[in-house]
């Protein structure tokens, strides 16, 4: 089982980095404020994660902690989301549907309710910080 940790340790840090190098590298070369380069780290994510979780899952080929080194691990370093759309995915394909659309619609709206709250108690502390 401690095997397993040091695989994951290893694919988030490899995940991390490659978020970090190729949202870097894809922002820096377009001329808009868009997070093309977030957008693009967490399609391929996802692209990566449901290719890895399916293939690992139905072959004997990639062993636990390779599976784990590279979905929980590299995709979860690379990026939550793709993580976030495969647990939907299959919520889909398990014909749960009314869950899918709710864990969609609550991941989003309470993630952004959870932003504008941290901001808010940043501000908030900045301010109280400024005032001594």
């Amino acid at each position: 089982m401690r095997s397993l940790f040091l695989y994951v340790a290893l694919g988030s840090a490899a995940g991390g980095v490659s978020r970090f190098a190729l949202a870097t590298l894809v922002q820096s070369r377009v001329a808009t404020p868009f997070p093309w380069g977030t957008l693009l780290v967490n399609v391929t994510g996802s692209l990566i994660l449901g290719f890895v979780l399916r293939y690992a899952l139905q072959t004997p080929a990639i062993s636990p902690e390779v599976r784990a080194l590279l979905t929980t691990g590299f995709c979860g370093g690379y990026t939550t989301f793709s993580t976030f759309s495969y647990e939907t995915a299959t919520l889909i394909e398990e014909g749960g549907y009314q869950r899918a659309v709710l864990y969609v619609l609550a991941s989003v709206l309470v993630s952004l309710a959870a932003i504008f709250l941290g901001l808010a108690a940043a501000d908030a502390l900045v301010g109280t910080r400024r005032a001594l």
